[in-house]
């Protein structure tokens, strides 16, 4: 059996009439001439195939049928409602979700103050945050886990086309020791300086020791620990027990009396940081709202 096919107005007609009882008042209620109202009726029992209200010169009544029928007409009209309704406070960002994909050292410093700004402009709008390594965030665009990633991979991670990535900043690499340690005095840190002393890396998947790894090879560093997570870093670094070399963005690690950051002067050492997603298909209001932030403040973000 096909079904036929009823539009809202003549819904809307339908429960007017039902609720009325009377053409005059239900065409008035509807904004239309009497006429036109009776022809949307007349429409929708032809459609339907069936009398929905009995009339005569005094007064208007619902069918059996028509009775049967108003019940389904009103659930569809509050349905219809409610799914433009949930539509428009999608579209207007009063809610909705936002699923983020951000390197440790991005989530933990510098993105919680976006989205900070991004939910007290739009508090309904609820923000999923994954951190994870680079290649991770990427696999989760990838994979539809995520509406976007903050990765420090770009084009050569994306170059099945599947993906697209946009670069919004470089960022320079920092010595990290301990105040009372001989290379917090040296006026300009190289890597041969770096070479002779205990040094923490971090792991070999993490785009910190990759970049490191690139631009310092064939110089191999006195290796005492290779770790996950840059707070066990800043710790063994506290205690001791080497020295490190991490990115400006991590810096916030490090904010201790016992500690001295100092900029490195190897020029080739830095870390791209790259907005990635889906190239198919367009970001839901919410994700592209705060795409569009995420690339203001961290296109004009000043690193060194």
């Amino acid at each position: 059996m096909k079904l036929p096919d009823l539009s809202t107005k003549q819904l809307r007609a339908f429960l007017a009439l039902a609720e009325q009882r009377n053409f005059t008042r239900a065409a008035q209620g509807c904004h239309l001439s009497q006429p036109a109202f009776s022809a949307l009726i007349r429409g929708l029992e032809e459609s339907l195939g069936a009398r929905l209200f009995d009339r005569d010169t005094r007064r208007v009544l619902l069918t059996p049928e028509g009775r049967r029928f108003e019940e389904s007409a009103r659930r569809l009209m509050e349905d219809m409602s409610g799914a433009l309704q949930d539509l428009a406070d999608h579209v207007e960002l009063r809610k909705g979700r936002v699923r983020v994909a951000a390197l440790p050292s991005l989530a933990a410093g510098w993105l919680p103050g976006v989205f900070a700004e991004y939910m007290q402009q739009w508090p309904g709008v609820r923000i999923d945050l994954i951190d994870a390594l680079s290649d991770d965030c990427i696999a989760q665009v990838r994979g539809g886990q995520a509406d976007f990633a903050l990765a420090a991979s770009g084009a050569g991670s994306t170059a099945q086309g599947d993906l697209r990535s946009r670069r919004l900043c470089s960022d320079r690499f920092h010595l990290v020791c301990r105040a009372d340690h001989p290379l917090a005095k040296e006026s300009r840190i190289t890597a041969k300086k770096l070479a002779p002393w205990p040094f923490i890396q971090m792991a070999r998947n993490s785009s910190v020791r990759q970049a490191l790894d690139a631009a310092l090879h064939p110089l191999r560093m006195n290796t005492v620990f290779e770790v996950e997570h840059l707070a066990t870093v800043t710790g063994l670094v506290d205690a001791g027990l080497g020295i490190s070399v991490v990115p400006a963005l991590t810096l916030f690690q490090f904010r201790r009396e016992s500690l001295v950051t100092r900029p490195l002067s190897l020029p080739a050492l830095t870390r791209t940081v790259y907005l990635v997603q889906r190239r198919e298909g367009g970001l839901s209001a919410a994700a592209q709202a705060l795409h569009d932030l995420v690339v203001a403040r961290l296109g004009s973000l000043k690193v060194d």
